[in-house]
């Protein structure tokens, strides 16, 4: 069906990324998966060409688009080639709107250019080894002693945490007070030179073997004190102001993620012979894809009206656990199906439908688990 949530501008924007990530990533990509990150001059090529700072400000050193559409059209097109580049979506995607929106000029004028270029990558650090989706239970503080916070603790499963230069950090820098939980909870911004701080291994995954995912230490880690982001105590409200970009961020990619599943399933099945004809010819083959075909084209409706309702700032936390919930479970659905009609190919980690399928089982956990987003509508359904 037509689409027309993207502009001649977009499109345009979608061409060029399209001719980078076949030239420049495709080819390096299994590499990339051996070492298990991209190289750095990945994420300086992208600066290059201007795309980690389109939402940024001119005098930064960005394009002045602040519209979501040009990180969704990169979305779209890195599962598109199958490429698994979440560390960028972090970047783009989860960090720069709290920058941006919670960020004083000095902070915007020192952060912001290397932003741009490549050279100050980011990452968002919330989860802990005993904290997930219960952000109220985040342990690792932040004391101020005079113009500094001394920080403490640990974070897991932090995405980009390996070649992160800066951490946006969630720390208690006061104890939650029985009638709130959620209080005294802030946003610290800590450079990765900082004495203290420590880098752990690089987790083994099941999926998205390119994308860095790593364990942060803190110990007395000295943090200065106007590297606070917004108001101290106020980090809960202000994780939940991103909450609706984040998770349609993610059902953009879950969406993109199965329409490259079918598309490379058609590509195969028309190709592969069993019985002396294409399984292609198979009713089985056909029946099964016009289901994945269709589910994905009702799914597409709901994410671009989330993209028009997120770009008028009308989508809701409820509409965008709706959307995430949907297409996360669309895209397991879907590839697995896909995969089945790949047979004992499927299961080779040659072919890309066994990266998608790896790569797919992880979006109905991060970014809310499909149970919180379950727990979510039923509260706005007056459950």
């Amino acid at each position: 069906m037509r689409r027309a949530v993207f502009n001649e501008d977009h499109e345009s924007f979608r061409s060029m990324i399209r001719k980078y990530l076949e030239a420049e990533v495709v080819p390096h990509f299994p590499k990339w998966e051996k070492a298990g990150h991209p190289p750095r001059e990945f994420y300086e090529g992208l600066g290059s060409l201007g795309v980690l700072g389109m939402a940024v400000p001119e005098e930064y050193g960005g394009a002045g688009e602040p519209s979501y559409k040009y990180s969704a059209v990169l979305t779209e097109e890195s599962l598109r080639a199958t490429l698994g580049v979440g560390t960028v979506r972090v970047h783009m995607d989860l960090v720069l709107p709290y920058f941006m929106t919670y960020g004083t000029p000095e902070q915007h004028a020192r952060w912001l250019p290397g932003f741009c270029r490549g050279d100050l990558m980011t990452a968002i650090a919330l989860t802990e080894p005993g904290t997930g989706s219960d952000l109220a239970g985040i342990a690792t503080t932040a004391v101020l002693d005079g113009d500094q916070y001394i920080v403490n603790g640990s974070k897991t499963f932090i995405t980009g945490g390996i070649n992160a230069d800066l951490v946006l950090t969630a720390v208690r820098t006061s104890p939650p007070t029985p009638e709130n939980r959620r209080a005294g909870l802030s946003l610290l911004v800590i450079e990765a030179d900082t004495p203290g701080y420590s880098v752990g291994r690089n987790l083994e995954k099941l999926g998205l073997k390119a994308q860095d995912t790593a364990e942060l230490f803190f110990d007395n880690v000295r943090v200065r004190a106007d590297n606070i982001l917004g108001e101290e105590g106020q980090a809960f409200s202000y994780l939940s102001h991103n909450l609706p970009q984040e998770r349609l961020s993610i059902a953009v990619g879950s969406l993109a993620a199965a329409r490259a599943a079918v598309t490379a399933t058609i590509d195969y099945v028309s190709e592969r012979k069993a019985f002396g004809k294409p399984i292609a010819s198979f009713q089985n083959t056909k029946f099964v894809l016009a289901e994945c075909d269709t589910e994905i084209e009702a799914g597409q409706a709901m994410v671009d009206r989330a993209l028009e309702e997120h770009e008028t700032g009308d989508l809701t936390a409820v509409d965008a656990a709706k959307v995430k919930l949907y297409t996360t479970e669309l895209q397991g659905r879907v590839v697995d199906k896909c995969l089945q009609l790949f047979g004992g190919y499927g299961y080779m980690t040659e072919y890309p439908i066994s990266r998608l399928y790896a790569d797919a089982r992880v979006t109905r956990i991060y970014g809310g688990s499909s149970e919180i987003m379950k727990t979510i509508i039923g509260k706005n359904l007056g459950l």
